[in-house]
């Protein structure tokens, strides 16, 4: 089946679902002309040429979150008469009142941009939802991105037309289709780091997906469910100034909960897996119980004064000053009391509402409260796991008895995981998350997460200790555990690009742990002066009573609630653990240059979690490699309720089970891109039935096959893997007439063979990726693996695939090239290693330089050539390099000064160059040349400028203007070393 027959089955159906076909719109002048016919239909109006004409200039907009915010507001603008006509665009108060019409085959033409659009939905003639269909098979990823280049088209109709008002794209080759939200380029582009914007599949309530596009098209595209999916289940950003859709599952999760409110049903709870996105679901939640009369308030009830920090900031960053801060009991009861529709979401930890209603306190908070008692309250716990079994839960039911009590959880307690218990009839029953919440609402679990790949798999090493076992805790296993973690860290965060906890089993062992560290590290360095040691970390809750001040205490007391086991350890000793925190706390600030301090430690518990959240960290920066944590020691704090893309291992030196377990693991668990494939878990304690056990209590499928989704292969599979990829790959060359080496992939001819090649040692490069992050390696699969593919032969095939790679990048933006050129995704971030940057380089050109046999010129041109770091800059790094002699002794730095003059000597040369044959001032193209590189964004006003001094016509200028930078754009990548220059897609394949 062709494009043109998956578009016209497409357009039948929309007709069936009530659209009207508008075949007569296929320019701007029609889709305008449309667009005022229903301008002035909804708003009962005649509007003048003039008019329309100020209408169009108020309402498009460069920017598309500004437009989405337009379009859902309620403007005003002035008329010829000097009246005021208040107008929206879309009937907001009924979405499915308003007109629904598909166009197909629209060209929008600009000075820069003659693209045509597939299928286009429009809302009230304005342009909402996109549909791009494919005959071919490619990967959302590849699909999304030319998306991206067409937006990335100066002057392009995304920001000149109509079309700035697009919500949803939609993707679909007809069997297979994929969704994402339009946005602003900041958030819609693929960074070096290859991490995308959220494409989802849209799925029933049993996370079946519906990907084919007829059944895709009855499931989304109806009228009524497109309009709530644009109204309800979008989420704008105010705080990041994007547009977030929400998945299947949390939608489903909100109307469970939305329509148990609405019919009266008692209480709830929803099973959504830990990284599943509960923050959203609920903020979502809560913001349309915030609209609905009969509620009172809605109270979202957090069980840690962190998670209570997390939450506001989440929510504010859903929808600013959504919820203020209650720093106290007070003035949560302040908030409670507030004027109905005042402060109707409010954010609380659990202990704060419990100091409220258990009278103990000498303010009389529950008698203040008692006009509350019959009033429609709505509460949503999160992690309701772990906080809803004590006596704070009970309090809430008594004092609010028409009160609706709904919990979130990755991990519900079952009969198998639960500890708490009560008494009825003389009977002994076990307290679960159902006997408290009555009934599950809607699941999904992490089988659902990992298969849908919102989460990652676990590879799970249970390294057995020589001769000692965890168990004994000596001093003696702990250095064997310590040494165990320094030969494996390296290659467990894939060269320390991420970083790590350490879960150890009570406060006096991280204490040890965190000591051990200390001094085997310094002696490490001492040994070796090159050895470059492990950021560590720990943080521990406080022993009570280690402040003077009262407010201090009583926020440690609330850290403390779901810490039982650094709860029981703090009442042995608390001074020497106070002591110990101290002295850590003071090699923090030592280290990292802060001011933290025992007396403020949620602050720095605070900078812990910051640390370990934001360190987007890249070895092309000492300073930024400064600031990183690689591992932090912990006992109970950051197992759960936390949850950073750049971590990705465990260490585990603490029994652990059920949902304590899962809990843990899933720190690990955030996806990031391919150079994370999996969460490692490296298991000192020999635990592989406690993990079997929790696969089978919450993987909501048969336990083999659950394994199979949860836990990664063992590596002598994925070695077999590999061997079938190099099989392939040899077929493949011996099929083409060449030899299996890297040279030999130069000679390939034909677009369809070098888009082979692409394809095939890419997978190889995948599977190599994942091995090396495996930590459990014998030195028979370490030989087997060498033997597959030396490392000599890896890095040959890496340069070959980055030179293909990056010519065939070049042909795929023009629209004309053939298929196997347009569907290739090349995820270039699976070449760039986390060791190998211009530092790493420029310290092994130094050696060169003094003579140093580490490695040859032609070595270090080959390894230059394998990183994708330098697809775009690499050739000058080789040129200096042979410009440099053997033995003239240069230090690093001198390296980086000449290497920085030889680049800008070698860059005024070709400007020079360009500007001449050009006929253009030098000086002119330069300030061009700078305003395009430090901003990164191309002005084609200034670019036209250039040829003013000329005295052109308009059409020789536009030649002229694509003459230049068709020997310009080169330049450009090689001064910004490749990163993306908003606006210069369109000239790259002049």
């Amino acid at each position: 089946m062709n494009e043109q027959q998956i578009e016209q089955l497409l357009i039948e159906k929309l007709q069936q679902l009530k659209y009207t076909y508008r075949p007569d719109i296929r320019d701007n002048s029609t889709l305008e002309k449309n667009f005022r016919q229903h301008f002035q239909n909804l708003h009962q109006v005649q509007l003048s040429d003039n008019e329309f004409k100020h209408l169009l200039e108020q309402i498009i907009l460069p920017d598309v979150f500004a437009n989405s915010c337009l379009m859902r507001e309620r403007k005003e603008i002035k008329r010829d008469d000097d009246t005021i006509l208040f107008y929206t665009l879309i009937n907001t108060e009924d979405w499915c009142k308003n007109t629904f019409e598909v166009i197909n085959q629209l060209r929008i033409n600009t000075r820069d941009s003659h693209h045509r659009y597939d299928v286009i939905l429009l809302i009230n003639g304005v342009p909402m939802v996109q549909i791009e269909l494919k005959n071919l098979v490619i990967s959302p990823r590849r699909a999304m991105q030319q998306i991206v280049d067409y937006k990335n088209d100066p002057d392009n109709g995304y920001t000149k037309t109509l079309l700035c008002f697009m919500q949803l794209f939609i993707v679909s080759n007809h069997n297979n289709t994929y969704y994402f939200t339009n946005n602003n380029l900041k958030h819609f582009s693929f960074n070096a780091e290859e991490r995308f914007l959220p494409i989802y599949q849209f799925a029933d309530k049993e996370n079946n997906k519906i990907t084919a596009l007829h059944d895709f098209a009855d499931s989304f595209l109806s009228k009524c469910t497109l309009s709530k999916m644009i109204a309800h289940y979008m989420v704008l950003l105010v705080g990041e100034q994007k547009l977030l859709m929400m998945r299947p599952y949390q939608i489903y999760a909100v109307e469970a909960i939305t329509d148990c409110i609405k019919e009266h049903r008692g209480n709830g709870y929803i099973w959504h897996t830990t990284g599943s996105g509960k923050t959203l679901t609920s903020f979502k939640t809560a913001t349309l119980l915030k609209n609905n009369k009969n509620i009172y308030k809605c109270l979202f009830v957090v069980d840690r004064k962190d998670l209570d920090q997390q939450t506001r900031k989440e929510f504010n960053k859903f929808q600013e000053k959504c919820v203020e801060e209650n720093a106290n009991t007070e003035t949560l009861v302040t908030r409670l009391l507030s004027e109905e529709g005042q402060d109707k979401i409010i954010v609380t930890t659990i202990q704060k509402l419990g100091w409220a209603l258990n009278g103990k306190t000498k303010k009389d908070y529950k008698q203040r409260l008692k006009s509350l008692r019959d009033k429609n309250i709505v509460f949503i716990f999160d992690e309701c796991h772990r906080s809803q079994f004590g006596e704070n839960h009970e309090a809430i039911k008594k004092f609010f008895p028409k009160a609706q009590l709904f919990g979130f959880t990755g991990t519900p307690i079952f009969e198998e995981n639960a500890t708490s218990q009560y008494i009825e009839d003389q009977q002994a029953s076990y307290l679960t998350t159902a006997s408290i919440f009555q009934k599950q609402l809607h699941s999904y679990t992490i089988t659902h997460a990992i298969e849908d790949k919102n989460v990652l798999p676990f590879h799970i090493d249970h390294y057995r200790l020589e001769g000692n076992t965890a168990e004994k805790n000596d001093i003696l296993t702990k250095m064997a555990v310590i040494k165990a973690i320094l030969a494996k860290h390296n290659a467990a965060t894939n060269q320390r690009k991420f970083n790590a906890i350490f879960a150890t089993a009570s406060i006096n062992n991280a204490i040890e742990y965190y000591k051990l560290f200390k001094t085997i590290q310094e002696e490490k360095r001492r040994e070796n002066s090159q050895y470059c040691p492990l950021n560590i970390a720990c943080v521990f809750s406080p022993p009570p009573h280690v402040s003077d001040n009262p407010d201090s205490n009583r926020e440690n007391q609330q850290i403390q609630e779901d810490l039982l086991q650094e709860k029981i350890d703090n009442q042995e000793e608390p001074e020497q653990k106070k002591a110990a925190l101290i002295s850590i706390i003071n090699d923090y600030n030592q280290l990292y240059g802060t001011n933290q301090s025992i007396n403020e430690f949620d602050r720095y518990y605070q900078d812990v979690q910051k640390r370990i959240k934001d360190q987007e960290y890249s070895a092309i920066s000492p300073e930024e490699k400064a600031k990183k944590i690689d591992i932090v020691i912990v006992v109970d704090m950051l197992l759960t309720g936390f949850d950073s893309k750049y971590l990705n291992t465990l260490y585990v030196d603490k029994n652990l089970k059920h949902h304590g377990l899962i809990q843990a693991f899933s720190r690990t668990n955030r996806v990031l891109n391919d150079t994370k494939p999996d969460g490692n878990i490296i298991d000192f304690r020999q635990q592989q039935a406690e993990v079997d056990a929790a696969v089978a209590l919450f993987s909501g499928k048969d336990i083999d096959e659950a394994r199979k989704i949860w836990l990664t292969d063992p590596a002598p599979v994925v070695i077999e893997k590999l061997d079938a990829a190099m099989t392939e790959l040899r077929e493949f060359m011996q099929l083409q007439g060449v030899e299996c080496e890297p040279s030999a992939a130069y000679n390939l001819k034909g677009d369809t063979a070098r888009a082979q090649f692409v394809r095939l040692f890419k997978q190889v490069q995948r599977i190599k990726t994942q091995l090396d992050q495996y930590t459990d390696l014998t030195d028979t699969d370490k030989n087997k693996i060498e033997a597959l593919l030396p490392e000599e032969q890896l890095q040959g095939f890496k340069g070959a695939y980055l030179e293909t790679a990056k010519a065939l990048r070049k042909r795929q933006i023009d629209e004309e090239s053939p298929p196997e050129i347009q569907e290739l995704d090349f995820e270039f971030v699976l070449f760039a290693s986390t060791i190998i940057d211009y530092d790493y380089i420029m310290t092994l050109t130094s050696h060169y330089s003094s003579g140093s046999e580490e490695m040859t010129r032609e070595q270090l041109t080959a390894l230059i050539r394998s990183e994708a770091k330098f697809i775009d800059g690499g050739e000058e790094i080789i040129n200096y390099i042979n410009t440099l002699k053997v033995g003239e002794g240069l230090t690093k730095q001198e390296i980086f000064d000449g290497f920085t003059r030889f680049k800008e000597e070698y860059y005024v040369r070709e400007l020079n160059t360009i500007a001449a044959a050009h006929q253009l001032e030098f000086t002119a193209l330069q300030s061009f040349v700078n305003h395009t590189i430090t901003r990164f964004i191309l002005d084609s006003d200034i670019l036209r400028d250039l040829f003013t001094p000329l005295d052109l016509s308009w059409k020789e200028k536009s030649k002229a203007e694509q003459a230049l930078m068709k020997d310009l754009t080169p330049l450009l990548q090689k001064i910004t070393q490749g990163k993306e220059i908003t606006g210069l897609k369109v000239y790259e394949n002049l």
